[in-house]
């Protein structure tokens, strides 16, 4: 991670009460539409949400599933998350602190789908591979990955992410680890050359 972690988790403490006011872009907004289809969450699964921000993805998935546990070093972030899911009356979701190498996933949490979106591009392309075996060890039935990926050169003018904090990898850099770590690669959307999700499945009935 570029900084520390802790000095990450402050940079959104300070913009959580108007992050969800923020000018987000029209990729970004279809990279979570996509991360919240490819979910696909049944009213059996159990969902981990790593990067869980305010809740969008958490909030838009816990009315089909049977629990949603939503993760994030943000506390602020958290707390809206938290107000949000209240708000709405939504009683199957549960948010807390929590890091991709350290998810905190309870132990009475089977989880059978995994989600993550604008949040892994925070992490090197080393912290990438610790987080993706640390999900693979969780063996969930499938992966969705949306976030800042590079399917052609990187492009700084770009308003995806920032040099100074953020480290995007490559899509192939991202599919070796999926593969390395025992995932199959199903689907890869390109929203942008520079924004994707990947889709991977986990099991002994891989594709």
């Amino acid at each position: 991670m570029t900084g520390d972690v802790e000095e990450h988790a402050a940079r959104f403490d300070e913009k959580a009460a108007e992050y969800d006011d923020g000018d987000h872009s029209p990729e970004y907004r279809d990279c979570r539409d996509l991360v919240i289809e490819h979910a696909a969450a049944g009213e059996d699964d159990v969902v981990l949400d790593l990067g869980a921000g305010t809740g969008a993805i958490s909030l838009a998935l816990a009315p089909a599933a049977a629990r949603v546990i939503g993760r994030d070093v943000s506390e602020g972030m958290l707390e809206q998350a938290r107000k949000k899911a209240s708000d709405a009356g939504i009683e199957t979701v549960e948010f807390g602190r929590g890091r991709f190498r350290e998810p905190d996933v309870p132990e009475d949490a089977d989880v059978d789908v995994v989600v993550s979106n604008f949040a892994m591009h925070h992490l090197s392309d080393g912290e990438k591979r610790d987080a993706i075996d640390v999900i693979a060890g969780l063996a969930p039935d499938r992966f969705v990955l949306g976030d800042v990926m590079l399917f052609g050169e990187a492009d700084p003018e770009e308003p995806f992410y920032s040099p100074e904090v953020d480290d995007p990898a490559t899509v192939g850099v991202l599919a070796d680890a999926l593969t390395d770590a025992g995932f199959a690669l199903t689907a890869v959307e390109a929203v942008h050359e520079q924004v994707g999700v990947l889709v991977a499945k986990w099991g002994d009935d891989r594709a």
